[in-house]
């Protein structure tokens, strides 16, 4: 299983590396946008070869007898504990951003905070969740959608949140600011519709919002 995931790794890699050689957009693209690829194709590259170190050295204490079985049993529990945090279903701390966004002549648009996380995934977030100016939160994972609400408002998975928002994310701290103030990013987009975006750093930061998984009506658990 685990040579298998070494070489879906590897193909990923290179399948988005030639993608993105051969895009015919690339040579029109602006060098803002460039740069952007540029950064986030390294960010992965490092997240992947990551994995893999990781991965071979799962594989090694597997195949040393008992060591190995309690290996096992302890990457079985690291791993379910990464899937519900990947989930939203666990609440998940540490180090990372707060990212502060504040209106100006226009609204923070949905947009713009779709933009904001998507960077942030780029530049290898593991937990974020959004808050409105009523400190109420939702967890965001891969379903989350953003919709553009009433008055300034934002619908985040069908729940309304007044402004300011802010986003509270756990990664490396320094790549995701990066990713953010890249040029022709999410700051620099937010600036230009007149707003401001606030980041800072957290120590521990606290993602507690949970989400509720939907309820499966075809599929069934087997083994």
């Amino acid at each position: 299983m685990i040579g298998v995931l070494l070489v879906l790794l590897g193909f990923t890699l290179a399948v988005q590396l030639k993608t993105t050689s051969t895009d015919p957009s690339m040579a029109t693209a602006r060098q803002e946008d460039l740069v952007r690829i540029l950064y986030d194709l390294d960010a992965r590259e490092m997240r992947l070869r990551q994995d893999i170190a990781a991965l071979e050295e799962s594989q090694r204490q597997l195949r040393s007898g008992e060591q190995g079985r309690q290996a096992a049993l302890e990457e079985a529990t690291r791993r379910a504990d990464e899937l519900g945090i990947l989930a939203g279903t666990l609440p998940a701390r540490g180090s990372g951003l707060a990212v502060r966004f504040e209106a100006g002549s226009k609204s923070i648009s949905a947009v713009r905070v779709l933009d904001a996380v998507q960077e942030l995934r780029g530049a290898g977030a593991e937990a974020m969740q959004i808050s409105g100016g009523d400190r109420a939160s939702v967890r965001i994972v891969a379903s989350t959608y953003f919709l553009d609400g009433p008055g300034g408002s934002l619908i985040v998975d069908g729940r309304p949140l007044t402004g300011p928002f802010t986003i509270t994310v756990i990664g490396d701290a320094a790549t995701m600011r990066t990713a953010l103030n890249i040029p022709g990013g999410v700051v620099a987009e937010v600036a230009r519709d007149g707003g401001n975006v606030i980041v800072e750093d957290r120590e521990v930061a606290e993602v507690s919002a949970l989400h509720t998984p939907s309820r499966l009506e075809h599929a069934r658990p087997v083994g």
